[in-house]
């Protein structure tokens, strides 16, 4: 997202973005909790949930106390500092990260941070940033303060109920054991589609990145993931894939990333080897169901 604040007119806004975004990242790529440590309450007000990935509050557990989130964000930082130089990290975490809603009542806010989105390490490897985080702030003397969070949230969240209805697996549809991860046949009931160019692992300066399989499906299907959010879908929502390799030796391991991208029913999909763009193992169009 843009280094710039969102909220100019809006100072309690403006100062809620500047603490989470600005002065958060600035502050972790340096490694240096001191210059965020006021933004926090006291440790016996604060309060943490780990949604542990899931949007099933079922699943949620009571999380770390400040000091033990205070380690945990250094030690974090110190990891990817020793794997990213100090601006390519700034400039990841800065793409990564949006934050736009803020709910503010009476003294107490709720801002909804989210981070989508890929930083090269030194090593030629990738980190996977997805998830967002709810922060539960409060206004304590004459600032803005974090009370809490519900952290490691899915993003994209929500009810994928509209989506699943909109594409049905056929009860008897079956298909040869050696298949991959993929649906024989899907009934689709649409009024609008969404349709995604061939994506690859491209970053936004026109680089590749990603030297073996795994690497650059990462990319690639985080790359589907943000053409589809800027229609207002996500990949529950796609329900026919193309995929191309150079490689069909593999296709093995393509399936096993996709697969952890793709939730049930999978899209139709085909396979095919071809000839790709030189230094790309690897090209994804998807077709999308609009709710």
């Amino acid at each position: 997202m843009s280094p710039e604040n969102p909220f100019p007119a809006d100072p309690d806004r403006a100062a809620i973005w500047t603490m989470l975004v600005d002065r958060d990242i600035s502050a972790y790529v340096r490694n240096e909790w001191t210059e965020v440590e006021a933004d926090y309450v006291s440790s016996s007000e604060f309060v943490s949930i780990d949604a542990r990935r899931t949007s099933n509050p079922d699943s949620w557990r009571v999380g770390q106390n400040l000091a033990a989130y205070r380690d945990s964000w250094l030690a974090g930082s110190a990891e990817l500092s020793a794997a990213v130089s100090a601006d390519k990290l700034e400039a990841g975490l800065r793409e990564a990260t949006t934050l736009r809603d803020i709910e503010i009542h009476e003294g107490d806010a709720v801002a909804h941070k989210k981070f989508d989105g890929t930083i090269c390490r030194r090593d030629g490897g990738l980190v996977h940033l997805n998830w967002q985080t709810l922060y539960l702030c409060r206004q304590d003397a004459g600032r803005w303060r974090i009370r809490g969070f519900i952290g490691h949230l899915p993003n994209p969240m929500g009810d994928r109920s509209v989506a699943s209805h909109a594409k049905e697996l056929p009860a008897n549809a079956t298909q040869h054991v050696t298949a991959g991860p993929y649906s024989p046949v899907l009934t689709v009931r649409a009024d609008r589609l969404v349709v995604v160019s061939g994506q690859a692992a491209i970053v936004p300066d026109g680089s590749i990145v990603g030297d073996d399989i795994e690497e650059q499906t990462h990319l690639t299907l985080q790359n589907c993931r943000r053409q589809l959010a800027s229609a207002g879908c996500t990949l529950s929502d796609v329900v026919k894939v193309n995929a191309y390799l150079t490689d069909m030796a593999t296709w093995e391991r393509f399936n096993s990333v996709y697969q952890s991208y793709m939730p049930e029913p999978c899209p139709v999909r085909t396979v095919v080897g071809a000839a790709l763009l030189d230094g790309l193992l690897v090209e994804v169009e998807m077709w999308a169901v609009a709710r």
